[in-house]
């Protein structure tokens, strides 16, 4: 091994890898390391427009921040973005090449394990170390013969195995030692440590489980990982986000699950507003009390569209915006509020029209092709109540299909930089609005004017302190990240891993 690489792969989905991932290379930042992050394919709705207009995933994305490096598709080659119909849409490179079922891309996938060895190669040159992510588990047998993202990325990558294991759905011992048997003798050899995730309790409470597991293994417990309460972004929508909901307050923002729900990254920021509640929706019911209904971003809008309408959310959202309750859509939100949905090319649909919900005064037409590519802009508005916030500087990322054609009663409210192209748009009353700009709120400052707007309705006090932005919290939440998993994982054994070396198991025999 090359002492260039360290892999981090699970016994299941949703263990704990990105996060854990992203603890180790924020250490390795503050040790004064060069490191990147690394998975070859990844399974995701939650994905980001590089600088050169190129998409990968945000598990990456929050890796290389942690890291302080610039997000590149070298740290994230394939993204798989399922649509809904047993099918995902194949991103290679940042580009799209085409929509696939399981098996055809079961077939197609031994084209990519060359490219992908060559963009990991290259990515290793440039820095002291890559840490690699898998994915699901490297014992799902089933899939092994065409594996590119878990013990033969290891391979490719000559990188050293640390396996996680998640005690908090209980069985943790049976999983982390069946994972290791199901796997060849040359993959065992290669798995150097173990590591317990989201404990909640004392520690020795668990020593005599690990001494017999490193006694059945022969493999070194290398720490055990308390349950954090870090608010990191989601890799995708296995997610407890969408069931606890977060902030307290009297100002509530219900936002829309929907069943392809993507980049609901946008959101995280929205509870740090004081009095501010956020939850996720499915139901009508749900929607009563709300003071801001947010319909976010979707893979298939036109499909989530009829899943809102089954499920009497549409009149529900109908209901809440003609009584003057704010309405905010991000990218597929945004293009349900308009009056209809055109796919000639069947793009999404094999119906050429839908209804929109009619809030907002356009009509959208999907083509082949998407636009992916980070912009800015500001807040320009000739009328409404946005005007006094004429100048607001607004950073984020677009990726979407559709072009929007805006009638006489929209009210253009974002204009991107250099071309003055509308990107955001308004009802004449002023409280309906919708956006393609992922990451509207992240500055903190246009979400701090919609909920001012909205305390000044309920007739409560204006916040006027000073804004946390996103990134100013990533980095506060990174940090934290860092330091439990610091006094937690046996950093001196990792380190040796890295360089080769033998750890012996033996930490936690009884005296």
């Amino acid at each position: 091994m090359r002492g260039k690489s360290l892999m981090f792969q699970g016994t299941a989905s949703s263990v704990g890898k990105s996060m854990l991932c992203a603890a180790v290379l924020r250490i390795f930042r503050q040790d004064g390391k060069t490191a990147a992050p690394f998975k070859a394919q990844n399974m995701a709705l939650n994905s980001f427009a590089t600088r050169e207009g190129l998409e990968m995933g945000r598990a990456q994305v929050t890796q290389a921040e942690a890291a302080g490096m610039e997000p590149s598709v070298r740290m994230n080659p394939v993204l798989l973005k399922p649509t809904g119909d047993a099918r995902s849409q194949v991103i290679v490179e940042g580009k799209p090449i085409g929509t696939m079922s399981a098996m055809e891309y079961e077939r197609y996938k031994p084209r990519l394990r060359e490219r992908i060895r060559q963009i990991y190669e290259d990515l290793e040159r440039s820095v002291d170390v890559v840490v690699l992510e898998g994915a699901g588990s490297p014992a799902e047998i089933n899939l092994k013969r065409g594996d590119i993202v878990n013990m033969a990325m290891a391979e490719m990558a000559d990188a050293p195995v640390i396996l996680i294991g998640d005690i908090n759905p209980g069985g943790v011992f049976a999983s982390l030692y069946g994972t290791v048997k199901l796997l060849s003798e040359a993959e065992q050899r290669r798995v150097k440590g173990i590591v317990i995730n989201k404990f909640r309790g004392d520690v020795r409470i668990l020593e005599p489980g690990l001494a017999m597991l490193e006694d059945l293994l022969h493999i070194p417990v290398l720490g055990v990982i308390p349950w954090m309460d870090i608010d990191m972004e989601d890799e995708d929508s296995v997610t407890e986000r969408f069931s606890r909901g977060a902030g307290q307050g009297q100002i509530r923002v219900a936002i829309v699950r929907l069943p392809h729900i993507s980049n609901f990254t946008d959101f995280n920021l929205l509870s740090l507003e004081p009095d501010v509640s956020v939850s996720y929706v499915e139901r009508a019911g749900d929607l009563q009390g709300a003071d801001i209904l947010i319909l976010p971003g979707t893979k298939n809008t036109i499909e989530d569209l009829h899943w809102l309408r089954r499920q009497g959310l549409d009149s529900g959202i109908l209901r809440h915006a003609q009584a003057g309750g704010m309405v905010f859509g991000v990218c597929g939100g945004y293009q349900m509020l308009g009056k209809a949905l055109y796919d000639p090319q069947h793009v999404e649909s094999r119906i050429p029209k839908v209804e929109g919900l009619d809030l907002l005064d356009f009509t959208v037409t999907f083509r082949e092709g998407k636009t992916t590519v980070q912009a800015s802009g500001s807040v320009d508005c000739a009328e409404g109540w946005l005007r006094s916030h004429n100048g607001l500087l607004l950073d984020g990322y677009e990726i979407h299909s559709g072009v929007n054609a805006f009638g006489a009663d929209c009210l253009p409210f974002l204009r991107l930089n250099g071309r003055g192209e509308i990107d955001g748009v308004m009802n004449r009353q002023g409280n309906v609005l919708g956006s393609y700009l992922h990451g509207i709120f992240d500055s903190g400052a246009f979400w701090r004017a919609l909920v001012n707007r909205v305390r000044a309705q309920k007739g409560l006090r204006q916040n006027e302190e000073a804004l946390v932005t996103l990134s100013e919290y990533r980095e506060r939440e990174f940090d934290r990240l860092a330091a439990i998993v610091r006094q937690n994982l046996d950093m001196d054994a990792i380190y040796r891993i890295l360089r080769g070396e033998d750890v012996p198991c033996g930490r936690w025999k009884q005296v």
